[in-house]
C-alpha cells in the first residue's frame, strides 16, 4: 500500500490532469447502479456519506434518507455539493481520522474513498463505532481485476493489475483493492462483513465508455447488460463493494 509523509492538499487531489480527468461521465452513470445495487438493503434512520466530492451521490441519497450528515476535507468541494444537495444535508469539513462525530448512524457510505486513505484500519475501527447497533457500512472501491484493467496490464500500460498509477496517485489514491484485500481491511477494522459483491461488469475504461457512449456507439441496454452481468461475474466489475455490520468486539 503506498503512502506518503508529505501533508496532503485536499483541494488539489480532485483536479484534472492533463492525462485523466476526475470524473468522467461514466462515473455518474455507475453511481446510479451503484444505488440500484444497495437500495434494498436501505433502512430507515440517519445517514452518513463520508467524501462527497461534488454532491452528486449525495443528491441521490436524499431521496431515500431524511437525516443526512456529509464529512469532506475539501472546502471547495463542500460549496459546490451544498448547491447540489441543498439545505436537507448537513455538511461538516474535517478529515475522517480527526473529526469529532458522537452520533451513531444506520446507514454509512464510503464510496471510491477508501484508496485514497494513507492508513485505513484506523479509519475503518472510527466508522465501526459511528454504526448504530444495526446500522449498516456500504463499501466501495475500484477494482483492481476489473477486465480495463487487465487489459491494460497485457497493454504494457499497467505494472500489475493493483498498481497505482501516476494519474492515480496524482488523485489521492494510495492503493487498488481487490475482493480479499478489501475483506482483509474490513476486518482489519473491526467490521463485520455481511455480503460482498461488485457492480457493472467493465470491459473499458472510463474515458473509452465516455467516447462510446458520446458516439452513440453503445446506450442504455448495453449499460444495463453489463449491470446484469457484472451480479455473475463480480470479481469483474468496475466496482467492488462490502456491506458491512458493526462489531462490539473493539468499540
Amino acid at each position: 500500500m503506498a503512502n506518503t509523509s508529505s501533508p496532503r492538499d485536499l483541494s488539489k487531489e480532485h483536479q484534472d490532469t492533463a492525462d485523466r480527468k476526475y470524473a468522467y461521465d461514466f462515473d455518474y452513470i455507475l453511481r446510479d447502479y451503484m444505488v440500484q445495487t444497495f437500495a434494498p438493503h436501505f433502512r430507515k434512520g440517519r445517514a452518513l456519506e463520508l467524501g462527497c466530492y461534488k454532491g452528486e451521490f449525495t443528491k441521490k441519497l436524499c431521496a431515500h434518507f431524511d437525516d443526512i450528515t456529509v464529512v469532506e476535507g475539501a472546502a471547495d468541494l463542500i460549496a459546490e455539493a451544498r448547491a447540489n444537495a441543498g439545505s436537507k444535508v448537513r455538511f461538516l469539513e474535517g478529515r475522517f481520522e480527526t473529526i469529532a462525530l458522537d452520533e451513531q448512524f444506520d446507514a454509512i457510505f464510503l464510496m471510491h474513498t477508501l484508496e485514497h486513505l494513507d492508513d485505513p484500519i484506523p479509519v475503518l475501527q472510527r466508522i465501526n463505532r459511528w454504526l448504530s447497533p444495526e446500522g449498516a457500512l456500504f463499501l466501495v472501491v475500484p477494482n483492481a481485476n476489473a477486465p480495463s484493467r487487465q487489459i491494460a496490464v497485457k497493454m504494457g500500460l499497467i505494472s500489475h493489475n493493483s498498481a497505482v498509477t501516476p494519474g492515480e496517485a496524482a488523485h489521492g489514491h494510495r492503493c487498488t483493492y481487490t475482493l480479499d484485500t478489501l475483506e482483509r481491511d474490513a476486518r482489519l477494522g473491526g467490521l463485520k462483513v455481511l455480503h460482498r459483491g461488485g457492480v457493472f461488469f467493465k470491459p473499458f475504461a472510463n474515458f473509452q465508455f465516455d467516447q462510446l457512449l458520446q458516439s452513440k456507439i453503445i446506450g442504455k441496454d448495453y449499460l444495463d447488460g453489463c449491470y446484469q452481468l457484472g451480479m455473475t461475474y463480480p470479481d469483474l466489475c468496475a466496482s467492488i463493494y462490502l456491506l458491512c455490520g458493526k462489531s462490539t468486539a473493539n468499540t
